[in-house]
């Protein structure tokens, strides 16, 4: 069927690196947003400013409160904030490890009973003349990987949370300058929970497949069975962030609402109302740290199944390496792409109006589509051969290399489809 153009030691090569280059850059996006201090800056000259929209602010001050006194406010707010969203997250995680923990037993028990926690090899199912490993070693493999799965989606959701608490009263800092000013640091803010879960994700990913493969050698079918168990750790996660935040937030908005509006005449959304305090609390926990764990959990799912349709097809069982790995590729040069697409939103592209701010993001979609298309054609040339054949229930297939692509959005819809 021919071999891939791009050799296993250059793919070995090019997946971490592009996920170490992930999680610097977020980094360094991070420590930009960070620049932007909390202290009087607000009647700078717009003659002395280069760029990005000094002159059309987008916050007034009020008459008789001075620079000092906003920002003052706005550094008490975002602490509360900070303070309120921390605790939230930190005691929701205490139930979230029970349940974690408690799953991940279930996942041991239910996979090793498969086969009565049987310790022998058994027939593989696309060549019953080989043995693959036992049916335990799955139910080992696949609940460390949902236990790996399930940190690296907290994780992601916590770090985005920061992210976001740490760049609200930046931005409305920002926004006094000018709408550029305060769009950069929002998008900046963005990338860095982005860049952070996409990267983490990839990266802890391709470390478990090396590790398992000490284990499984040439069991390939075993090791990216057990590795799905990364995905459901993800999405279980997911759940509770998205859930458990969004209840919080919408009783907070009531409780603002009922008590502040219509009891106190207290106006909407005054910091001086503490149930305002916690609904933007819970802003940050549902929308923000769940959302990041929502986003984690999808790319780790569509990562892993189109794993697994990959081990069933002559990549697996000739334990080509680089065809395998086809999806990590994918998503190392959508890193790529992300950065190159987010210095045209950050330092190439000047926002001065409000009103373009919107095409600036669409100018975003549009670069990063035709970036992507280009990085995918490539990638699927010089890492998948031109014709590979797949294994459906017993089933020869010969494919080309360009309906590769499909592999990442069918394993996908079939481990949607085993969830449903």
């Amino acid at each position: 069927m021919g071999a891939a153009m791009l050799s296993e030691l250059a793919t070995e090569i090019v997946v971490p690196v592009c996920a170490v280059i992930g999680i610097a850059f977020s980094l360094v996006q991070w420590v930009m947003v960070s620049r932007v201090k909390l202290t009087s800056e607000r009647h700078a000259s717009s003659a002395n400013s280069s760029k990005n929209g000094y002159g059309d602010y987008l916050i007034e001050e009020e008459e008789g409160i001075n620079d000092h006194s906003v920002v003052t406010k706005c550094a008490d707010i975002q602490n509360a904030i900070s303070e309120g969203a921390t605790s939230f997250l930190f005691t929701e995680y205490q139930y979230v490890g029970i349940f974690m923990i408690a799953f991940a037993i279930l996942i041991f028990l239910f996979l090793g009973s498969v086969e009565g926690f049987s310790t022998k090899s058994q027939p593989c199912t696309y060549d019953k003349e080989k043995m693959c490993k036992p049916a335990l070693a799955t139910a080992i493999f696949s609940t460390v990987s949902f236990l790996l799965g399930a940190i690296t989606s907290v994780l992601s959701g916590f770090l985005g949370m920061k992210i976001a608490t740490y760049a609200n009263a930046r931005t409305t800092l920002e926004a006094r300058k000018g709408v550029g000013k305060a769009f950069i640091v929002a998008f900046r803010s963005g990338a860095v929970m982005g860049f952070l879960l996409a990267a983490n994700g990839l990266l802890v990913l391709y470390i478990a497949i090396n590790l398992f493969k000490l284990y499984y050698g040439d069991d390939w079918e075993g090791l990216f069975e057990a590795i799905t168990g990364y995905g459901l750790g993800g999405s279980s996660m997911a759940l509770f962030g998205r859930v458990g935040g969004g209840i919080y937030t919408k009783a907070a908005d009531v409780g603002a609402d009922l008590v502040g509006k219509v009891e106190r005449n207290i106006p909407e959304d005054d910091p001086r109302n503490p149930a305002v305090i916690a609904d933007n609390v819970g802003d940050n926990v549902g929308d923000i740290a769940g959302m990041g764990s929502d986003l984690f959990g999808s790319y780790a799912e569509s990562s892993c199944a189109a794993l697994v349709v990959a081990s069933i097809s002559s990549f697996g069982i000739n334990h080509d390496f680089t065809g395998m790995l086809y999806p990590l590729l994918i998503s190392s040069v959508g890193i790529l792409v992300c950065l190159i697409t987010t210095l045209f939103a950050t330092d190439l592209f000047e926002i001065k109006v409000v009103k373009e701010i919107e095409p600036a993001l669409k100018k975003q979609l549009i670069i990063s589509t035709i970036l992507m298309t280009v990085g995918i054609a490539i990638v699927t040339w010089i890492g998948v051969p031109s014709s590979f054949t797949i294994y459906n229930f017993g089933v020869q297939k010969v494919v080309k290399n360009w309906h590769a692509p499909n592999f990442v959005r069918l394993g996908k819809i079939n481990l949607l489809l085993s969830f449903e």
